[in-house]
């Protein structure tokens, strides 16, 4: 079970026009929405990941405006787990525990995901919070990723594992934003 005291939030990739070429980009885009705003109100780690951002573009100004005083990480290679800025600031954040999410789900986020499992992290995919432009694409990146030890969640399950119980302090303004 995920806990709040070992648990962060990777966000990887959402970024430039290759975002708005997404299937159901809005359920998407709401669902990252709720993600980033529920890592912060429960005051979960944040690391974010950007793919030559200077060729690609940023990430959506959608969720860059929720990121703000965080520091995206920019990379080249697919995975997001060996940067040295990535890298450190998990060691420095202590979490044991990795809620990924973004796109796409067959490169960026399965790389991503196969590392941080090697490197010793329990990986839980936000599944209705990753993206692929070909949802057979998406399909077979969760399917090798849990094959690999990844577990499979979505958002709502997710933070309600993380609160386990209506009494959280925190659950009404979780709530909030799922409905």
């Amino acid at each position: 079970m995920l806990s709040i005291e070992s648990t962060g939030l990777v966000l990887i990739d959402v970024q430039g026009k290759l975002a708005h070429m997404m299937p159901n980009k809005e359920a998407l885009f709401k669902n990252l929405h709720i993600m980033i705003n529920a890592a912060k109100i429960l005051n979960l780690p944040i690391f974010w990941a950007e793919q030559l951002p200077h060729k690609l573009g940023a990430t959506i100004p959608e969720l860059s405006e929720l990121l703000e005083g965080y520091q995206a990480i920019s990379k080249s290679c697919f995975s997001c787990a060996k940067q040295p800025g990535l890298q450190e600031a998990l060691s420095k954040s202590g979490c044991k525990q990795l809620l990924v999410m973004g796109m796409e789900a067959h490169i960026c986020v399965t790389q991503s995901t196969l590392e941080l499992l090697d490197a010793g992290y329990e990986v839980h995919l936000v599944s209705d919070a990753i993206a692929a432009r070909n949802p057979e694409n998406k399909s077979v990146a969760l399917s090798r990723c849990t094959s690999a030890g990844a577990i499979l969640s979505c958002s709502e399950m997710a933070l309600f594992e993380l609160m386990r119980d209506a009494s959280h302090d925190k659950f009404k303004a979780v709530q909030q934003l799922i409905k």
